[in-house]
């Protein structure tokens, strides 16, 4: 992996000049600048985990640390650490001590690595809803595009050669972690990345110094609102905002609430702005509108299946594309991919051409593991639906997609549901609500967690349910929950029923206690009651 040279005097250097270091300890000597018998030492490994330290390591120390963790770091070969406190008590190696330990392992990971974010048309995406979905459509058409070099980075999966995609452990890594993996992407010949922007993304730093080329804000309601994430609504909406005021040019949900605030933040930052919408029909389209109409519209077509996206130029005029049919279900997603074309067009593909063409044509074939996905029983006919739905935007939305594909079937609605544990609690009562007056059972079981007992989580959920005609029940272990489901679709063979599981998607895990577990996922779960395996679509596929 190429990396850049980088000594304790150039990592202090970089510290002081974007404000952040406090001092420098080496044993009894304190001091803004390290002693000139270390300044020169190269730092060869950087890490934030204790446990991998080896000769030439900077330990970056934040979290829940604990002094004892250095015991041995000193035999181990630890070259400095940085901190916000000062640990000489603990290690003989020099500290860099700062004011916070999170923007300062941004900036001197960016710095290690050689900096691959200037080499990488960076594309970041944030909203409430839509995230992944948009990621993986505009890592499709990019890649498309570019015959193979577009990066992913989604709660899903990360992508950093441009075909293998391999398992996620957080929307937006860590810092230290993006920064080597953009190294490897760029060593790869990638150049383009997409990648999700958590709100925890900015409100702990893991994206400092980093400006995007592209920023979309797909949407905005309240969620991760806890003591443990966001503390209030303002503050999420806060921290999602901070991409706009990082971002060279804005691609805007035209329908975001605040939309106003939004905008308000783009003109004060100088930043270009191009809106997107979905839209009911043409009407409602650009075609003769005002500059205020979104720029970017996708509206049914009318004498075929799929939608249209129009684009309205700069100078007025109006181009279409499509229709185009999403191999992905669910109206909602015609938004998102309006959403990814705009960024296109920002990232210079030319949809008149042929290589855009075929990337359109890519993006359409993009399904994204754990969402919307769909399988039959083939012994009682009922449908179920894979969903990450995890609030009140994305279960409505899936309700709506329920509701108006199968409304005139009469469906018997089972939604098997839980939430996270010790955060985001406003959503137990956003998923009941949203769902209480559409579906005919709740199964209330285990999501996440880290410290909250499952049972409670569910029985908390289930103190909202207020419709007294809708059954309730309590399943704590998520297997058995599915089952109960799926039991109840098959002893009723006479209606046609439509099991929703939502939350964990495609996941290999579930945590308890904080600790990951193994998890059969509900996709792989669902397929196995059903005794059904479909032919596997996936990105990857997709594109070959």
């Amino acid at each position: 992996m190429n990396t850049a040279r980088l000594t304790l005097a150039c990592a202090t250097e970089l510290l002081q000049k974007h404000g952040l270091l406090r001092e420098v300890i080496c044993g009894e000597m304190w001091s803004l600048v390290p002693e000139p018998q270390i300044a020169n030492t190269q730092v060869q490994h950087i890490i934030y985990d204790s446990r991998e330290i080896i000769p030439g390591t900077m330990l970056f120390i934040k979290g829940r640390f604990r002094p004892e963790f250095l015991r041995d770091a000193d035999s181990r070969g630890l070259t400095a650490y940085v901190a916000e406190k000062d640990y000489s008590y603990a290690t003989k190696a020099p500290g860099l001590i700062v004011h916070d330990v999170r923007k300062a392992m941004s900036l001197l990971a960016a710095a290690f690595y050689g900096h691959p974010e200037r080499d990488l048309a960076m594309i970041g995406i944030t909203g409430t809803k839509g995230k992944t979905t948009t990621a993986y459509f505009t890592q499709a058409l990019l890649n498309a595009y570019s015959v193979g070099k577009a990066a992913l980075f989604s709660s899903v999966d990360n992508c950093l050669d441009g075909h293998t995609y391999e398992e996620s452990d957080l929307t937006t890594p860590e810092s230290l972690d993006a920064f080597r993996m953009m190294r490897t992407a760029v060593d790869n010949g990638m150049r383009y990345l997409v990648m999700e922007v958590s709100s925890q993304a900015y409100k702990v730093h893991r994206v400092h110094g980093i400006t995007f080329d592209i920023g979309a804000f797909l949407n905005i309601s309240p969620d991760h609102i806890s003591d443990i994430e966001h503390p209030t609504f303002e503050d999420y909406l806060y921290s999602k905002r901070r991409l706009i005021a990082n971002s060279r040019t804005l691609i805007l949900g035209a329908d975001s609430t605040h939309i106003d605030l939004l905008t308000q933040d783009a003109k004060q930052h100088h930043t270009p702005t191009t809106t997107f919408a979905l839209r009911t029909s043409a009407v409602e389209s650009p075609v003769g509108a005002s500059t205020d109409a979104p720029s970017v519209v996708a509206y049914p077509a009318t004498e075929a299946d799929g939608y249209v996206i129009s684009n309205r130029e700069p100078d007025g005029s109006v181009t279409t594309m499509g229709p185009i049919t999403l191999d992905i279900e669910g109206d909602f997603n015609y938004a998102n991919a309006a959403a990814a074309i705009a960024i296109g067009i920002q990232a210079g593909v030319d949809f008149s051409s042929s290589a855009g063409k075929e990337a359109l044509r890519v993006m359409q074939r993009v399904r994204v593991p754990g969402r919307m996905e769909q399988f039959t029983d083939p012994v009682s006919s009922a449908l179920a639906i894979v969903d990450y739905a995890h609030n009140r935007l994305s279960v409505n939305a899936l309700l709506d997609f329920v509701e108006k594909r199968y409304s005139s079937r009469n469906p018997h609605i089972i939604l098997v549901t839980g939430s996270a544990g010790n955060k985001a609690l406003e959503r137990r009562e956003q998923i009941v609500s949203a769902a209480q007056d559409r579906i005919d059972r709740f199964i209330f079981t285990a999501e996440d967690t880290d410290s909250e007992p499952y049972l409670d989580i569910c029985k908390d959920m289930a103190r909202h349910v207020s419709n007294t005609s809708v059954k309730s029940d309590i399943i704590v272990d998520r297997t058995q929950a599915v089952e109960a489901a799926v039991e109840d679709a098959r002893e009723h063979r006479d209606r046609f029923t439509i099991i929703l599981i939502i939350g964990k998607g495609d996941e290999r895990w579930i945590k308890d206690a904080n600790q990951h577990t193994a998890y059969e996922g509900d996709d792989r779960l669902i397929q196995r009651l059903f005794s059904y395996t479909p032919v596997p679509q996936t990105l990857s596929d997709a594109l070959s």
